[in-house]
């Protein structure tokens, strides 16, 4: 990810984009794992189903979380996954 870009409280939405711009899953989880932690993580950890230790080392960005546990994230972060066709 590049490394002008940093978790704004201002604008988290921007930071989340540019992780999944990098098409690198473990930057797509680090960068939500710091979202979730700027939140409240033992709630998000409720909402998606899991526990915190569990959901801290999947967004740590060294652990490989299911899609599943990505789409739920995104979910309880208020956010959502919309494809949008690849530019050539």
């Amino acid at each position: 990810m590049n490394q002008d870009t940093s978790l704004s409280t201002d604008n988290p939405d921007s930071y989340i984009a540019a992780a999944f711009e990098t098409d690198d899953p473990a930057s797509i989880a680090k960068a939500l794992g710091e979202l979730a932690r700027r939140r409240n993580m033992s709630k998000l950890a409720k909402d998606v189903g899991m526990n915190r230790s569990a959901l801290y080392r999947a967004l740590s960005g060294d652990g490989n979380p299911e899609f599943a546990t990505i789409l739920k994230v995104v979910k309880a972060l208020g956010l959502k996954l919309t494809p949008v066709p690849a530019a050539n």
